[in-house]
């Protein structure tokens, strides 16, 4: 009998190795999954009316519909139909991306990184509070979590200086922004949307809003930092292993220094100069999307012409940046493509009406908090804060009114049930595009996040807790 050797064992090891599916295998799996459950909730759907221009369900008009079952073209048209979607995401998200290669191609961000490591004397702690408050005042002020995609090379590269791993890169970035979300103190889409449905004074109860923001900041910034200390301390104890930066090993041909100049100075005063500039036209001219993706666009062409580089310099470092995010980019269509399919079966007020009913005979703070797990539930669908405040808030104003509590605190209820899972559900474009772009895989990205994903949960409930005991008013 013949004994194996050693590299027919390490052969045989690898194959029985289990391989994490692709971020798209992952969501193809959901999608089967909402065609499935097409077939075995019933179809069902309110009456939608525009109040003060903005459409809303009426809560009295539930009935259930005759089903039209989904046929397997639909699975698949379901894709393309979600990207199309999402498309002024996606685009927008090409052209930051490649405005951000342009950047980072002038050595500006990278020095920049170096420069400021040094001035806080490598304090990498000081550095993920920086990070993660910058992302969340944005986020808190409008700009969009989902812009976060475009950002997270930059949080590689700090991750990567500090000796850090991809996960932490993520992290500053992404849950930066939606500790910000989570309190959407001035948030021009989501919060007033959500005020405009339940007919309170626009960004009325800021304050209590505010509070919301700081907790949730200051638990996630120690959150990261203890998880980074451990890494530090032991890169084995990464939960992407000690060698977590492997596949980001590329050379990156545009980086040959990193001396801090002047002229890096002025690039990226422009890009914060840039975002102020966005901030300022949301909130006087109702600038959105098409504005924003014109001034990066503005900003890409700035920077080559301070740094000299040539239109097409310019172009080819450009598209090295859109090609960096379109996998990420292209994510959030094929996730929308859920939504798309359970809006076709028609099933999403089945599921809302559902849990009306269920409420009945509940004291008011029970029903908040089961309010609560409702959204939470349910933000992990339908992961568009616009989308679910179009679809929840004109359910649970009603509710509120009926047991007595403040429409503050019902909208502060559906505001936190939109922030909790998006950290966690792999139906959010904008986190499975953010894993693909890091290389994190969904498991190493659970394992990290779940225990502040509880955290939140039970601060979300706290608050809920003290708004209906103190009659959460409008001011």
């Amino acid at each position: 009998m013949s004994v194996p050797n050693v590299r027919e064992i390490k052969v045989k090891q690898h194959r029985k190795k289990f391989e994490m599916p692709d971020v798209v295998v992952i969501l193809f799996g959901f999608l089967l999954l909402a065609f499935i459950v097409s077939f075995i909730l019933p179809s069902g759907a309110y009456e939608r009316v525009e109040r003060n221009g903005v459409t809303q369900v009426d809560p009295e008009t539930f009935q259930y519909i005759p089903m039209e079952p989904l046929s397997i073209l639909d699975i698949f048209s379901s894709i393309q139909i979600g990207l199309v979607n999402a498309s002024s995401i996606i685009f927008l998200i090409l052209i930051v991306g490649g405005t951000i290669k342009v950047i980072e191609s002038t050595g500006a961000i990278n020095a920049g990184i170096h420069s400021f490591i040094t001035k806080s004397k490598g304090n990498y702690q000081l550095l993920i509070f920086t990070f993660c408050t910058m992302f969340a005042l944005l986020a808190s002020l409008g700009i969009a979590p989902n812009l976060a995609i475009a950002f997270v090379p930059i949080g590689l590269l700090l991750a990567r200086s500090l000796k850090l791993d991809p996960i932490v890169g993520v992290a500053m970035v992404f849950l930066g922004a939606y500790a910000g979300f989570s309190g959407g103190v001035f948030d021009p889409v989501v919060t007033v949307m959500g005020q405009t449905i339940a007919e309170l004074p626009l960004f009325s109860g800021y304050l209590f809003r505010m509070a919301i923001f700081a907790a949730f900041l200051s638990i996630t910034i120690i959150y990261i930092c203890l998880y980074a200390k451990k890494i530090r301390n032991n890169p084995a104890k990464s939960f992407m292993g000690a060698d977590s930066f492997s596949e980001h090993l590329e050379e990156n041909v545009y980086m040959e220094e990193n001396t801090f100049t002047s002229r890096h100075m002025i690039v990226l005063l422009l890009f914060f100069l840039s975002i102020g500039l966005f901030v300022y036209g949301a909130f006087s001219f109702g600038w959105s999307i098409n504005e924003l993706a014109a001034i990066f666009l503005m900003l890409g062409i700035a920077v080559a012409f301070i740094m000299k580089i040539s239109p097409n310099g310019l172009v080819k470092r450009f598209m090295d940046g859109v090609r960096e995010v379109v996998y990420g980019a292209l994510v959030i269509g094929i996730a929308g493509a859920i939504i798309v399919l359970l809006n076709e079966a028609q099933i999403v007020d089945t599921i809302v009406h559902f849990t009306a009913s269920s409420l009945e005979g509940f004291s008011p703070s029970a029903a908040m908090l089961l309010l609560y797990i409702f959204n939470l539930v349910f933000n992990g669908l339908i992961t568009s804060g616009t989308g679910q405040a179009a679809i929840v808030m004109p359910i649970m104003v009603p509710i509120g009114d009926m047991l007595e509590v403040t429409r503050q605190s019902v909208f502060i209820t559906f505001k936190l049930g939109d922030a909790v899972t998006n950290i966690i559900t792999p139906l959010s474009g904008t986190l499975m595009a953010c894993l693909a772009i890091a290389k994190v895989s969904f498991i190493d990205w659970i394992k990290f996040t779940f225990p502040l994903f509880l955290l939140w949960l039970v601060l979300g409930a706290i608050f809920i807790g003290i708004a209906v005991s103190i009659n959460y008013g409008p001011l």
